[in-house]
């Protein structure tokens, strides 16, 4: 096995967790390529580039990437547009499922909550956070959340902190012992796209032009679907 600097080191948004771990990754490894995956919000790497912090690739968010292609951070030439993301509610298995069916029913069921799940710094987080004002909910939701800093909500439906989780929902399902209620309603909704590209300057520009490729094969696409996301390409 190649020691841990020939890996092919990558930056990683949360929202493809699932099915790299599921497909991706060991895919790229059958083909004797090695992953080196830090994995974080989309806020996070951006902070840990601008702070000097080095990777082979990133996979990040769309708006994001048009910034370090704008920056010249990365080979614009190299950039994959992978996958869409919604965001959603997930309550512990065996709990019942809330109706967030409507926007209004969405606000009951924020209300109603001994306490809502969300992260301070990932991409859920951040839109949820500046949801929350424009449905009036602010004060009522936020003095009973339980807020992390990073990660994936969910778990604090499995640890009992919260009883309903809100993120990306390929993020949600990556943590057993939850169920997914579903989608945010279309009008409140966001569809995101995450982006991938080598970075400038790489120590293992071959290992991550494999890498890239294969996230945008037949089988990456079924693993996208089947972690609760949309291929992109």
């Amino acid at each position: 096995m190649a020691d841990e600097q020939r890996a092919t080191k990558l930056k990683c948004a949360l929202v493809v967790r699932g099915a790299f771990d599921a497909h991706v990754v060991p895919a790229f490894a059958a083909a004797g390529g090695r992953a080196a995956i830090d994995w974080a919000p989309t806020a996070v790497i951006m902070k840990a580039l601008e702070a000097g912090e080095t990777a082979d690739a990133v996979f990040v968010l769309s708006d994001a990437m048009d910034r370090l292609i704008a920056a010249g951070k990365v080979e614009p030439e190299t950039r994959v547009d992978a996958v869409r993301s919604r965001y959603g509610i997930a309550v512990k298995a065996g709990a019942a499922h809330p109706d967030i069916g409507s926007v209004e029913a969405l606000k009951r069921t924020l209300v109603a909550a001994r306490s809502v799940a969300y992260s301070r710094t990932g991409a859920s987080g951040i839109y949820f956070a500046g949801l929350l004002p424009r449905l009036g909910l602010a004060d009522a939701v936020n003095a009973r959340a339980t807020i992390i800093p990073q990660g994936f909500t969910a778990e604090k439906l499995v640890s009992g902190e919260a009883d309903i989780a809100v993120q990306q929902i390929s993020e949600l399902m990556v943590v057993p012992g939850i169920a997914v209620v579903g989608p945010f309603p279309e009008p409140v909704q966001e569809v995101t796209t995450f982006s991938a590209a080598i970075l400038r300057g790489v120590a293992d520009r071959d290992g991550a032009l494999r890498f890239l490729a294969g996230l945008t094969t037949p089988e990456a696409a079924d693993a996208y679907r089947a972690s609760g996301l949309e291929p992109a390409f």
